[in-house]
């Protein structure tokens, strides 16, 4: 913990990284002490916009030194701290905003249909100030969104007491998977935008760690080659990607040292594909908006296949509960739900005090993931609460059935999911994404049979070309079932 307060310990970095390169986008060298004395103009900029202690602050910004210091000056100013990804509907873009002051740099204006936001440039035409972080620790600093793949996006408060308590800038805080992951960090490559939590949590660590962050398009691997870069954070579905590419031709990706996996889930077959053809570059972890990291796995530890089907070993700041139905400690091995408790976790969501209850309990957060701890203390998942398919007064988790579909050869990746049927109560739905030749169901289902018995053999097998994704980039299992609802 920490008596000063956020984002002081960021300024400290800025500050001791001096003259060193920090910030690299094409020929453009930002150095610590310029990114420093950007944050300080976009700090007068909105003092001089009139931006108070508690106000409300959306950013709409790509990936620049300028994005980076607005979200700085934005924490220095005590503001509460939106960030508003690319892509949103109408709906949730309207949502995610609410009553905040819009601030939009040129990449993304024409993001914001109906809206009239505040030019990042126009902040930026003026003197620095001395960027005196000026919230209370109570304060909320951040509202960070959910991806809406169950509806509006809910918005996770967090504290300025939490964001000081975070890992990210502190080095001598970091668990043992950052710690093997810090020295990696020395060309990471930065794409979409920093207002993301997590672009902008392992950035801060990159610039921590003494590593440069390198804005790139996301056209993986080729940024990759082209930048020299070693490290960046990669979803599932860019992964399978690389590692195809790779395997073709792996020339240019020698100075690869890390890929962060974050979205969704990493299934065992892709992450032993990955560790073959990359090499011992892959970090698998497991964290929640509401949360942030829970766990991770670095590629040191992913010699046993048990090790490579979990999601780490917690930290020992985290705590980390399997709970049963009645929310009781279960042994370990047995399923139940997963309850964490972590130094920078979300305290509660926006105007939704009964969400809130439900979630946001006795100081701990419930996941609403299924999972459970081997006995050497690696976190394994099972799925989301709401992805357990009854078949037969039978339980059957998504999870195990997909990784069983997704283990064959044929199949590239496997998504299941549950929906009613007069025959059984539920039923198994699996939607499989070809390796490149035809999908055969009957073996499919066999495999699944062999492994998890007959309640989680799929009742259909549907091959589909790729697979649906959130905006945020996560499978999309609300399409996957509307044709099923439709039969």
């Amino acid at each position: 913990m920490t008596d000063r307060p956020y984002p002081q310990v960021i300024l400290d970095v800025l500050r001791a990284a001096g003259d060193r390169t920090v910030f690299e986008d094409g020929d453009r060298h930002t150095s610590g002490a310029q990114l420093l004395d950007l944050v300080g103009r976009v700090r007068g900029g909105l003092d001089r916009a009139g931006i108070k202690p508690g106000d409300g602050v959306a950013l709409a910004v790509g990936v620049t030194a300028e994005a980076f210091a607005a979200i700085v000056a934005a924490h220095t100013a005590g503001a509460r701290v939106t960030g508003v990804r690319p892509g949103l509907p109408g709906a949730h873009l309207a949502h995610v905003i609410g009553d905040a002051t819009v601030v939009a740099d040129a990449t993304r204006a024409a993001d914001l249909p109906g809206v009239d936001p505040l030019p990042l440039g126009a902040l930026l035409d003026g003197p620095a100030v001395d960027p005196v972080p000026a919230a209370r620790p109570g304060d909320i600093a951040r509202i960070m969104h959910t991806s809406g793949s169950t509806g509006l996006p809910k918005g996770c408060l967090q504290t300025y007491a939490a964001m000081a308590a975070g890992w990210a800038a502190h080095p001598g805080r970091w668990p043992l998977a950052l710690r093997r992951l810090g020295p990696r960090l020395r060309r990471h490559l930065v794409f979409g935008t920093l207002a993301s939590q997590v672009m902008f949590e392992y950035g801060v660590m990159a610039i921590a760690a003494g590593g440069t962050l390198v804005a790139a398009r996301p056209d993986l691997p080729g940024a990759i080659i082209r930048h020299r870069a070693t490290s960046t954070v990669i979803t599932v579905a860019k992964l399978r990607a690389v590692v195809e590419a790779a395997r073709a031709d792996r020339s240019g990706l020698e100075s690869l040292r890390a890929l962060m996996v974050s979205g969704s889930p990493l299934d065992p077959s892709l992450l032993a594909d990955a560790l073959d053809v990359l090499g011992p570059v892959v970090f698998h972890g497991y964290g929640q908006t509401e949360t942030g990291m829970i766990a991770m796995v670095s590629p040191e530890e992913m010699g046993e296949a048990r090790v490579r089907a979990s999601v780490g070993r917690p930290p020992p700041e985290n705590a980390v509960e399997i709970r049963d139905a009645d929310g009781r400690p279960v042994p370990a091995g047995e399923v139940g739900e997963v309850f964490v408790r972590t130094p920078a976790q979300a305290c509660g969501y926006l105007d939704d005090p009964v969400e809130s209850a439900a979630v946001f309990a006795g100081g701990w957060v419930r996941t609403r993931d299924l999972g459970f701890l081997d006995p050497d203390g690696y976190l394994h998942l099972a799925g989301r609460a709401r992805d357990v398919i009854i078949v037969n007064a039978t339980i059957v988790y998504a999870v195990p059935v997909e990784r069983v579909l997704a283990a064959h050869p044929s199949v590239a990746e496997a998504h299941v999911v549950g929906a009613p049927s007069e025959a059984t109560g539920e039923a198994v739905h699996a939607f499989v994404v070809p390796a490149g030749g035809v999908v055969d169901p009957a073996p499919l289902r066999e495999a699944v049979r062999a492994e998890l018995g007959e309640a989680a053999v799929p009742a259909t097998v549907t091959v589909i070309d790729r697979t649906p994704l959130t905006a945020a980039g996560k499978p999309d299992k609300r399409a996957l079932r509307r044709p099923i609802a439709g039969r």
